[in-house]
């Protein structure tokens, strides 16, 4: 699987460790969250999570608003913060969500990719290109770690 990461996602060169093996039950969104119990998206489908105070709009917005629920706030470092978590939210060119990953305490990202597996990665720009767009918003909330 390793090979079909680098060919889906070229800009990771080859600096990123899987983490975990193949699974269909939960998403990047979920993974995110925090969450591997279940799929998160904004469709009105019953098989799919989201917040049931939040619109179900495949935007941007809607899902700074579904992390908002769960104590992020937006803002602009994407660099480690102690006492802090952060998440990254990745659109296209249409500003259509395609994408998240989680910020771990040592500073690198952890990411979900789709049915695929988890895998750790040192920068959010290895992500960047065709399949994810980039990254358009960064989240953080305090974690029970916070001094």
């Amino acid at each position: 699987m390793t090979r079909l990461i680098t060919r889906l996602f070229p800009n990771l060169n080859d600096r990123f460790s899987v983490t975990s093996s193949q699974t269909k039950i939960y998403n990047c969104v979920a993974w995110a969250a925090g969450e591997t119990h279940r799929w998160w998206w904004p469709v009105g489908d019953p098989r799919y999570y989201w917040p049931h105070e939040v619109a179900r709009d495949e935007t941007v917005e809607c899902f700074v608003r579904a992390f908002e629920t769960i104590g992020y706030s937006m803002c602009e470092d994407r660099e480690v913060e102690s006492g802090f978590e952060k998440v990254a939210i990745y659109a296209d060119h249409y500003q259509f969500p395609t994408h998240m990953a989680r910020q771990l305490l040592s500073g690198t990202w952890t990411s979900k990719l789709g049915a695929l597996e988890d895998i750790e990665h040192h920068f959010l720009d290895g992500l960047n290109g065709s399949q994810y767009g980039n990254v358009v918003q960064i989240m953080k909330r305090v974690t029970s770690l916070n001094p």
